[in-house]
């Protein structure tokens, strides 16, 4: 059995017709005709009942045709794979992102990609909501969070690295509150919360969920303060004026925790809840610009980047436009 058998088949189940199928295929239908009648008499299998009005595959014609499907897929997945091999990749690559990550991380990173492989053309769009990947004609996004439950069997998911997110004040505020000693002593203490999107269903943002390290317990810590936001940006800058105590991820606060414009409390917890992730829809072949991508950002961001080093030390990009660094 050779490919042209398996495209015969085919096209005789789709089109219901002999003569239908020999036109798709470009031969006469007595050439149909004959190649059908031998390939079953060499199966010892009627594949297709014929009545004057209609051709219908049997159940076994109909396992034939499935299958026959998935070889050829396959064999046109690997020419395309072998001639990919043979030139630069090229074409759009359209990536969605959250605002922080993408701007602070992803956006270098995809300049020093698309500048190893010049015919690339990366668009990437930043947003506060994870868009429908699928409807909205998206290759894929780089997330602080998993795939969407409803969404977990229709998209793959790869994660990029783990994150953390960690309880930080500025110098002044400790000095001027005192350092809470346990989770408990927060209570006390003014916290300023971000309420950013995201997080899933039933998200509390004036409820902190903290873990310690090498335990697997979740505490649930409330927390309030007379300052909010949905910006990030604008939560952080309130810390590092002194106006409270803040959560917030390793890779958004690297420049300032190695300045020592913002220092870790409570460094025994953390909220281990938005590791960033590669999320896109499922694609039988995906095109080899996107796999390069893919693995180009796992090995930029598997050793995260933004933790301390050493003592002292983050490596981390340059801290952006108005961040209150010390010289």
């Amino acid at each position: 059995m050779d490919r042209p058998d398996l495209e015969l088949v085919l096209a005789v189940r789709q089109h219901g017709s002999l003569v239908m199928a020999a036109r798709s295929l470009r031969v006469a239908p007595s050439a149909v005709t004959k190649r059908l009648a031998a390939l079953e008499a060499r199966l010892g299998l009627r594949l297709f009942q014929r009545t004057t009005r209609r051709v219908s595959p049997t159940a076994e014609g109909e396992t034939m045709c499935e299958r026959a499907s998935e070889l050829l897929h396959g064999f046109d997945a690997l020419e395309a794979e072998l001639r990919e091999r043979q030139t630069e990749p090229a074409g759009p690559i359209r990536l969605a992102a959250t605002f922080g990550f993408g701007r602070l991380w992803l956006g270098p990173a995809l300049a020093d990609f698309q500048a190893r492989h010049p015919a690339v053309d990366i668009q990437l769009q930043l947003t506060e909501q994870l868009p429908d990947l699928v409807v909205d004609g998206w290759d894929g996004a780089i997330w602080l969070w998993n795939a969407p439950a409803h969404r977990a069997s229709e998209w793959v998911s790869r994660r990029l690295a783990s994150n953390q997110r960690v309880l930080v004040a500025a110098p002044a505020y400790l000095k001027a509150h005192g350092e809470p000693r346990s989770l408990p002593d927060l209570a006390a203490h003014t916290c300023l919360v971000v309420r950013e999107n995201g997080g899933g269903p039933g998200q509390r943002f004036d409820h902190w969920r903290l873990q310690r390290e090498g335990e697997s317990e979740v505490r649930h810590t409330p927390v309030r303060g007379p300052l909010s936001s949905n910006s990030g940006e604008m939560v952080r800058d309130w810390c590092l004026a002194g106006h409270g105590i803040m959560l917030r991820s390793l890779w958004d606060i690297a420049p300032q925790l190695e300045s020592g414009a913002l220092v870790r409390v409570l460094r025994e917890y953390a909220m281990p809840d938005a590791d960033i992730h590669w999320l896109a829809p499922y694609r039988a072949q995906v095109p080899r610009r996107i796999r390069l991508l893919v693995d180009f950002l796992v090995a930029r961001f598997e050793d995260e980047p933004w933790r301390k080093r050493g003592p002292g030390r983050v490596s981390a990009p340059a801290a952006p436009p108005g961040s209150r660094r010390k010289r």
